[in-house]
C-alpha cells in the first residue's frame, strides 16, 4: 500500500517513525513521510522517502543550557517569566496548528495514499481530515498519553478535558490505535477506543554483545536532558556516590538550568556509539518524574537502548517502568525525587552487578525490534485486506 505518515517531530532524530517506516517499507509498502527539521538529502530506507514543513522555534529566550547556578534573577525576570508561564499554552497550540496549516497544501499534493499514519496527537486532525478525503485508512500511532503529559505554562484542565473527547473522537475513525506500552493502551481503550496495539520503542537486536564488566565504572543517563528527567535528582545522589561517577550525554534543552555539582557531561553521540558508551560505564540511567499519567505509564526509549547494549538499569519506580524492570530482572529501582533511594537503588544494583547483567542479556530475547515491529506489519498486513475506508472527521474542538 501507499501510505503517507505525518509528524511534527524532527524526522532525522525520530528513531520511532523511521524504524516504523523501514519496516514497513521492507514489508513491500511505499512511505512517503511529512515531518520536520529534515536535512538536505537525508535518506531513511528504500521505499522510504521525507519532505519537511518547518515549525516557530516557540517562545525561547536566550541560549540557556547546562550551566552551574540557577541563573538570573531580579524583578524584571519574574514579570519575564511569569508572562511565559502563562501564555505559552496558547503559543504551543498555535505553533501546532501553524504547522499542520504550512503541511496541508504538501499532504494534498502528495497524495491520494491509500494509508494515513498519524505520528501523535497534533497531527491527527490533518491526517483524518485526509484520510476521509481520499477513502483512505487511518492509523493513529500515539507515542505518549496525550493530553495527560506535563507540560511547561499554567494549568490548563478544561484544555485537557475537552482534548482526550477530541482525540477519542478522531482516533475513532482510525482502522486500530498504536501505542508504546500496555498502560497506555489499557488507558485508550477506558477511553472508548477498542482497537489499540502495543509497539513498545525497543531496537534491533545488537549482533554482537561484548561480555560484561565485573565491575560497573559509572552510570550514564543517555537522552534529553531537561525538565521532567528528574536529573536534579540525579545530581544530588551524585554527591552521596561519588567518587563513582556520573555522567550525562545528550541533548540539552533550550533554557534549561542544572547545578552539575560532581556531574560529568558528554556530547549527544550516535545509537551504536551510545551502545559502547553504555557499556563502558556499566549502568544505564532511566529516569522520570513521578509528575503524570503520561510518565506513570512511560516506557522510555532508553530503557530498551541499555536492553540492546547488555546493561543494567536504575530506574524510577513507576508503574510501566516496574513492571518490564522487575519482570525481566533488569536491574533495580528508586523513588522518584529522592536522592537517598537513588543513591541505595544504585548500591544494590552494584552488589548484585552479575545477576542484573544476566537478566538484561537474556530480556533481549523479547525486548527488542524484530519482535515490536512484526506486530506493525501484521496490523499493515490486515489492513491490506480490508475494503476502503470512508472517514468523515468530526469538526474542530475549539
Amino acid at each position: 500500500m501507499r501510505v503517507l505518515m505525518i509528524a511534527q517531530s524532527p524526522i532525522a532524530g525520530d528513531s520511532r517513525i523511521l524504524r516504523e517506516a523501514t519496516a514497513l517499507a521492507g514489508a513491500g509498502h511505499t512511505i512517503h513521510i511529512i515531518g520536520r527539521d529534515v536535512p538536505d538529502g537525508f535518506m531513511v530506507a528504500p521505499g522510504v522517502t521525507v519532505e519537511s514543513v518547518s515549525r516557530s522555534a516557540g517562545l525561547r529566550a536566550g541560549n540557556g543550557g547546562l550551566a552551574v547556578g540557577h541563573g538570573r534573577n531580579g524583578p524584571k525576570v519574574l514579570v519575564q517569566r511569569f508572562g511565559r508561564w502563562l501564555l505559552l499554552p496558547e503559543h504551543r497550540n498555535r505553533t501546532e496548528k501553524q504547522w499542520r496549516t504550512a503541511a496541508a497544501p504538501r499532504v494534498a499534493a502528495a497524495g491520494p495514499f491509500e494509508v494515513v499514519h498519524a505520528h501523535d496527537f497534533n497531527t491527527l486532525e490533518l491526517a483524518a481530515e485526509y484520510a476521509g478525503q481520499w477513502s483512505a485508512k487511518l492509523v493513529y500511532d500515539t507515542h505518549e498519553l496525550w493530553f495527560d503529559r506535563a507540560l511547561p505554562g499554567r494549568p490548563t484542565p478544561m484544555w485537557r478535558a475537552r482534548g482526550r473527547k477530541f482525540e477519542v473522537s478522531l482516533a475513532g475513525k482510525a482502522s486500530f490505535v498504536i501505542t508504546v506500552s500496555d498502560g497506555i493502551a489499557a488507558r485508550l481503550r477506558e477511553r472508548g477506543l477498542s482497537d489499540v496495539r502495543v509497539v513498545r520503542n525497543t531496537f534491533p537486536r545488537a549482533d554482537d554483545v561484548p561480555a560484561a564488566l565485573d565491575a560497573p565504572e559509572g552510570l550514564l543517563y543517555a537522552g534529553r536532558i531537561g525538565a521532567g528527567r528528574d536529573l536534579p535528582t540525579v545530581v544530588a545522589a551524585a554527591r552521596q556516590l561519588a567518587p563513582f561517577r556520573t555522567v550525562l550525554m545528550g541533548s540539552v534543552d533550550p533554557n534549561y538550568r542544572l547545578d552539575l555539582g560532581p556531574v560529568e557531561t558528554v556530547a549527544e553521540r550516535s545509537i551504536d556509539e551510545v551502545d559502547d558508551t553504555l557499556r563502558s560505564y556499566g549502568i544505564s540511567l532511566v529516569t522520570l518524574t513521578n509528575t503524570c499519567e503520561n510518565h506513570r505509564l512511560a516506557l522510555p526509549n532508553k530503557l530498551f537502548h541499555a536492553v540492546r547494549a547488555g546493561v543494567p538499569v536504575v530506574a524510577a519506580d513507576l508503574p510501566e517502568m516496574r513492571a518490564v524492570v522487575t519482570a525481566h530482572k533488569l536491574g533495580t529501582l528508586y523513588e522518584p525525587g529522592n536522592p537517598a533511594s537513588l543513591t541505595t537503588a544504585v548500591r544494590a544494583l552494584i552488589e548484585n552487578y552479575a545477576t542484573y547483567a544476566d537478566g538484561v542479556r537474556t530480556a533481549a530475547a523479547d525486548l527488542n525490534w524484530e519482535t515490536d515491529s512484526a506486530t506493525l506489519v501484521s496490523a499493515y498486513a490486515e489492513l491490506a485486506n480490508q475494503p476502503p475506508a470512508a472517514n468523515q472527521p468530526p469538526s474542530a474542538a475549539s
